[in-house]
């Protein structure tokens, strides 16, 4: 199951980088586009600024995985792009798990509610930073 999903969402990680597919909502200000999921999906999204730390927010869309309506943040990390996926869970938190498929890296991580997975081909270690930054 773990490696299945994985591969949807680097799949949905692909879809995004085609043209004019990255953000519904343009911005670097949190306050910005965590009000713009507000009606769009039935659940807040943890849209978090991390400029300060080399994740600059670009913004977020509205995607599917797995026959689910999902968030997804979008960061920036030096040159790649970092596509956070967001959902609300009923299973427990659970520390990361890691992998990697055609190149791309991705974390999954639950914490108080919430499913995460980031996928980027930046480092394995960039996306172990963010994930600890979003369980700060």
């Amino acid at each position: 199951r773990e490696n299945l999903m994985a591969s949807k969402i680097v799949d949905a990680h692909l879809r995004s980088l085609q043209p004019g597919h990255l953000e519904d909502v343009i911005s670097t200000d949190q306050h910005t586009v965590k009000p713009w999921f507000d009606g769009k999906v039935d659940f807040a999204p943890p849209v978090r600024d991390f400029t300060e730390q080399g994740f600059p927010l670009q913004g977020g869309r509205l995607d599917v995985v797995d026959n689910r309506t999902v968030a997804a943040l979008v960061y920036g990390r030096r040159k790649h792009v970092v596509n956070v996926f967001v959902w609300p869970t009923a299973e427990k938190d659970a520390a990361p798990r890691t992998g990697s498929i055609q190149g791309y890296h991705w974390i999954d991580w639950r914490k108080q509610g919430m499913e995460f997975y980031a996928v980027s081909d930046a480092a394995a270690p960039d996306l172990d930073q963010l994930q600890r930054l979003f369980s700060n």
